[in-house]
């Protein structure tokens, strides 16, 4: 995965969330459940790094807005 930008993490409440998991039922899983307390820009797909298990998904969250209903 590329680098973090500073510019997502510029001021408190924001966040860029990481997410390692088994495969992509549960790494989408785990963005719905954030979803559900803050606002997020969600990712659209996971990737996976060869010789390295499972996938990764990373996804923005921005702790001070609420999520949209």
């Amino acid at each position: 995965m590329k680098p973090i930008n500073d510019g997502l993490v510029a001021k408190p409440g924001l966040a860029v969330m990481e997410v390692a998991a088994a495969d992509d039922e549960t790494a989408f899983a785990i963005q719905e459940l954030l979803a559900t307390r803050w606002a997020i820009a969600p990712a659209d797909h996971t990737t996976h790094e060869p010789g390295e298990p499972g996938v990764r998904l990373r996804c923005h969250l921005d702790m001070q807005q609420q999520p949209e209903a």
